[in-house]
């Protein structure tokens, strides 16, 4: 009985001991995070960096994903790219890291890189807007308008009257000589937005 007594007072012990130091732990990560957000406000990027890399953690998610940002804000681009993906690694179904992981990546100009992240994180949310808009702008952007079509009416169906969506598409159509199509949005457009010049300038072109 004794011997059992003082296994328990052990166990006891040691599960204090453990507590304790998750609390010192997690107290000491959220000062790092509050001065970092101090030096980000500032304008202080290498400061805001070196609070957290003082208790940086690789298995800690939000560790490497503030320091994927602030790594970029200061402009170290291919650094920022690992601490996202390391993210990702951590958290492959988080949509904030795969976003995240963009910005870098679009710094360097790894667009295919950039691509592949939309894509990811519409096989997790294919109905996410965000994705969908930034993706169907890059085919855009490549002259690939049948891909971005598809893009673009996504949003719209999910948000007919969304300006972003509606120009966007309206364009599109343009582009792939849909007129009728076309004029319909553009006069959406003014509708959301009345004398929008880019939806006017596209009408114009249609007539």
């Amino acid at each position: 009985m004794e011997t059992l007594r003082k296994s328990i007072i052990i166990a006891l012990a040691l599960t204090t001991l453990t507590f304790t130091a998750f609390s010192q732990d997690y107290k000491g990560i959220q000062n790092a995070f509050e001065k970092s957000y101090l030096y980000e406000y500032s304008g202080d990027y290498p400061k805001a960096i070196d609070e957290l890399k003082e208790v940086y953690d690789e298995t800690s998610y939000e560790v490497n994903l503030r320091l994927g940002w602030l790594t970029y804000m200061a402009g170290f681009f291919t650094e920022s790219a690992a601490y996202y993906q390391k993210a990702i690694d951590l958290k492959p179904l988080s949509i904030e890291a795969k976003f995240g992981f963009t910005y870098p990546a679009s710094a360097l100009g790894n667009w295919e890189q950039v691509k592949n992240s939309y894509k990811e994180i519409l096989k997790i949310d294919p109905q996410n807007s965000s994705a969908n808009y930034k993706l169907g702008s890059i085919y855009y952007g490549n002259e690939d308008f049948t891909t971005a079509l598809k893009y673009f009416e996504k949003i719209v169906n999910l948000y007919p009257f969304d300006y972003d969506g509606l120009l966007m598409y309206a364009w599109t159509n343009l582009k792939l000589g849909k007129f009728r199509e076309a004029e319909v949005l553009f006069n959406k457009v003014l509708m959301n937005r009345p004398s929008d010049k880019s939806a006017i300038e596209g009408l114009g072109l249609i007539k």
